[in-house]
């Protein structure tokens, strides 16, 4: 399995775990926080509310119970024995209670000498109970030094009010009993808490424990152990994860040892090829090479070079940049340590790699190079023997009156003739086929060149009926061409057209495209047979035989126009048009570079 991916695997799991563990055991310990933060200030709150307003009615009532005792003393005047009954009362009961008239004035109170208090007129239990018939209030008191509530209510005899009860508690005894309660509440919280996060805690771990396992079952895979297993007893969603992770196991060993074999049939083919073959990377490194490859570069560290650093030829390195650049496919020639090598590359799109094969072609190119000589050697032997006996042919013809023999010595000379062009096309294709410094290139007007050779060939023309058409479009450009090569190309072309058409017309023109000149020959005569499209323009190959051997033909004349085309970097090609006839399509670029 690659390191990258395992390791990969094992990390995604490993967060899984942590992940998981966090938001069970983080979100628990949130909600109890949050819940804990929220209620009990609520709750706090509420209960001091609830122990206040109980105390507030406590406090009401025992005012309205005490109004009906202090009525009589305070409608009659008697303030002193209303101080000593306030006084004792407040003892009793353990309560403050003060009695004020209607203009402020303390008269009785349970806890300091009336005398010596302040006007009590602008406090908030008086005036509301003066206003509203009953007043409370909840502040510190300045008088005694603590935080008290007040419960006031007017003291009314026979409908007209005397002056205001008011009862008062310290609070300090609410707030010990609420801090009392608020401790025992935050003791249960604090035990529910450790309850609740030990839950959670085990929950969490138990949770994440499986996908610790699979972690490191993960771990062993990543280290090529494709038997390793995760079976939990749990039956959930990680139970499915872990049969799933089993499962991804099997298919992988399964894969794997597919992948392996595949891998080593691979190795053994590419080892096993002649040829060589190598693959670069979009960087130019070799990636992988066969046994081949290493011998026909003669180095034995190939893998994870450059291939300018094993392969130092320039022709190899712009056929590379040439297909990295176009994306495609080129087949071409190169020679490597006094050999000559069929050089196919090939771009792959998928990785943007290039495919090298190197097929070794010595042999051939040497037969070639032995059929070629062979043939410009017989042909340079056949010359001089064919030029004597067509002059003592020609001879006898003059010295001999015999009807019978001059026809035979016709049919001599004229298969002479024809044995005689057959060697002066071979030479010419040798001449050819040497190198294209044989050419004298100049600038070259193709439509005047066409004219004049036209010219050659009105009488045949009359002879056979045949119209002939040559439209070329205006301020064509010149070329660069061998103008005598050039002749021999349209002489032969033209020549065919005339030949094999008995009725009708030949067409030739001239246009401009992008590419250079496209000359255009078309005839309306015999339609070549499909099968024969792709052998024309091969040596001595004639479509109807019989009807070349009538008319002279040596069968290479196609094959010379292919080759001089070529050397002008140029390109032919033939449509059969059925019905119509037959049509060459010569393009010559306008520079040869």
């Amino acid at each position: 399995m690659p390191y990258g991916l395992s390791k990969l695997c094992g990390e995604i799991l490993q967060i899984m775990k942590n992940t998981i563990f966090i938001k069970v055991f983080g979100g628990y310990l949130l909600i109890v926080i949050a819940i804990l933060a929220i209620t009990l200030p609520i709750s706090f709150r509420a209960i001091r509310h609830h122990h206040i307003n109980t105390l507030t009615g406590n406090l009401k009532n025992l005012c309205l119970t005490l109004k009906l005792k202090i009525s009589p003393l305070l409608e009659n005047n008697r303030i002193e024995e209303l101080d000593t009954i306030i006084k004792k009362l407040g003892r009793q009961i353990e309560t403050r209670i003060t009695v004020v008239n209607l203009d402020g004035i303390v008269l009785a109170d349970s806890e300091k000498d009336p005398a010596l208090m302040e006007n009590h007129k602008n406090r908030l239990e008086i005036m509301q109970a003066i206003r509203d018939g009953i007043g409370t209030s909840l502040r510190y008191s300045t008088t005694v030094k603590e935080e008290m509530l007040y419960v006031a209510v007017p003291i009314e005899i026979n409908g007209k009010v005397f002056g205001i009860l008011r009862a008062s508690l310290f609070l300090n005894e609410i707030n010990t009993l609420l801090n009392n309660l608020q401790m025992t509440i935050i003791k249960i919280a604090v035990i529910i808490v450790t309850v609740l996060l030990l839950g959670a805690f085990l929950f969490s771990r138990n949770l994440s424990r499986p996908l610790k396992e699979l972690g490191a079952a993960s771990r062993k895979v990543a280290q090529g152990d494709f038997n390793t297993k995760v079976y939990l007893k749990n039956r959930d969603e990680i139970k499915e994860l872990a049969d799933s992770f089993n499962y991804m196991t099997d298919q992988m060993k399964t894969l794997f040892t597919q992948l392996s074999y595949q891998k080593e049939e691979l190795n053994s083919i590419i080892s096993s090829i002649k040829e060589g073959l190598c693959v670069l990377d979009k960087e130019g490194r070799i990636t992988v090479y066969n046994e081949s490859f290493r011998k026909i570069v003669q180095n034995d560290s190939v893998k994870g070079k450059f291939y300018w650093e094993v392969l130092r030829k320039i022709k190899f390195d712009e056929l590379i940049k040439k297909v990295r650049n176009e994306r495609n496919s080129i087949v071409d020639e190169i020679e490597l340590n006094g050999r000559t090598y069929l050089c196919s590359v090939t771009f792959c799109s998928n990785k943007e790699e290039i495919v090298v094969t190197l097929h070794d072609i010595t042999k051939i190119k040497n037969l070639e190079k032995t059929k070629k000589d062979f043939v410009s050697n017989v042909s340079h032997e056949l010359r001089t023997p064919l030029t004597a006996i067509k002059g003592f042919v020609e001879t006898l013809e003059e010295t001999t009156n015999d009807d019978e023999n001059k026809h035979y010595l016709n049919i001599i000379k004229r298969h002479t003739d024809r044995v005689i062009n057959i060697v002066e096309d071979l030479l010419l294709l040798s001449e050819l086929e040497e190198e294209s410094s044989s050419l004298e290139f100049e600038d070259v007007n193709l439509e005047g060149l066409i004219e004049n050779i036209l010219k050659i060939f009105d009488q045949r023309l009359r002879e056979k009926n045949l119209a002939l058409k040559f439209n070329a479009d205006r301020n064509l450009p010149l070329i660069k061409a061998d103008p005598f090569k050039l002749e021999q190309v349209f002489i032969n072309l033209i020549d065919n057209a005339i030949n094999y058409t008995e009725r009708g017309e030949v067409m030739i023109s001239i246009s401009q495209n992008d590419k250079g000149l496209i000359t255009e020959i078309q005839d309306t005569g015999i339609c070549i047979p499909k099968e024969h499209l792709s052998r024309i323009f091969e040596r001595f190959y004639v479509v109807d035989k019989s009807r070349s051997r009538k008319l002279g033909g040596t069968g290479l004349g196609l094959s010379i126009v292919k080759h001089i085309v070529l050397l002008h970097n140029g390109k032919i090609d033939v449509k059969n048009i059925p019905g119509t006839g037959t049509k060459f399509i010569v393009t010559l670029p306008i520079n040869l570079s």
